[in-house]
């Protein structure tokens, strides 16, 4: 949900010849071996791309056509990834990793690519450090591992950052579903900060009761672009179809939780 969401922003990037730059706060290793022991023991990319791995046609092709371009059919492409493979030689991606390992493998990655900047600090920290861009012009990607507590704090102080200090820029922030509570605060500490312009994109596999189990995602998108709203509606009921088992409760929604 969040790849082929962010897909849909970056080419609504592309629709300028203007450069334009993209920071992932969360990076991560760049991409991730299916067929690795944590992969193929819980199987559950079986249940998730697994099952979109055939799409050609429709508002996922887009999506699945660049994963299957940019990872194989056995190795998903990390946000890191997808971005590299749809930057254009004027743009350039700067990728933020924290964890020593996982940012060896991401230099390692992406070495020889004069368009792609890894970064070994704190993904919150790079915010204020790596913003506003030269280009004037891009996309803020956090996607916090939401580890430890406090990160749905972090993530409404980022964004009422960013809305001050960076308002060119899209800014697309992903946060589990796994109650409704946190997110409802969410949307509240965004609201009385003053953020505006900000929608949220919402896929639900079960009813959001259970706080023990991730029972859906949301993207929280700061300045979307034009048909934002529509286009990502026609995304998650795609993504549904595919990935609904029946359960109750499940569902998507595309709503306004600031005004412009």
């Amino acid at each position: 949900m969040k790849h082929a969401l962010l897909l849909w922003l970056l080419r609504a990037l592309q629709r300028k010849p203007a450069p334009f730059a993209v920071l992932d706060t969360h990076a991560g290793t760049g991409a991730y071996d299916l067929t690795d022991d944590p992969a193929e023991r819980t199987g559950e990319w079986r249940q998730g791309i697994g099952r979109l791995l055939e799409i050609e046609t429709g508002p996922l092709a887009d999506y699945v056509g660049l994963v299957r371009a940019a990872g194989g059919p056995l190795r998903y492409p990390g946000s890191p990834a997808l971005v590299q493979a749809v930057l254009r030689p004027q743009d350039r991606l700067a990728a933020v990793e924290l964890h020593p390992e996982d940012h060896a493998q991401l230099r390692a990655r992406f070495r020889g690519d004069p368009r792609v900047g890894t970064h070994h600090r704190d993904g919150w920290e790079a915010l204020r450090a790596l913003t506003p861009f030269p280009e004037r012009r891009g996309l803020v990607l956090i996607d916090p591992p939401f580890e430890e507590p406090g990160e749905f704090e972090r993530l409404a102080e980022a964004l009422a950052l960013l809305r001050h200090r960076f308002r060119a820029a899209i800014v697309a922030a992903w946060y589990p579903i796994k109650h409704r509570a946190p997110v409802r605060a969410f949307h509240e500490a965004l609201q009385t900060k003053g953020v505006g312009d900000v929608v949220a994109a919402e896929l639900f596999l079960r009813e959001p009761t259970d706080p023990q189990r991730l029972n859906g995602s949301g993207l929280a998108v700061l300045s979307p672009p034009f048909r934002f709203e529509a286009e990502a509606g026609e995304i998650l009921a795609a993504l549904l179809e595919r990935l609904g088992d029946g359960e109750p409760g499940q569902g998507w929604s595309v709503r306004r939780v600031t005004d412009e």
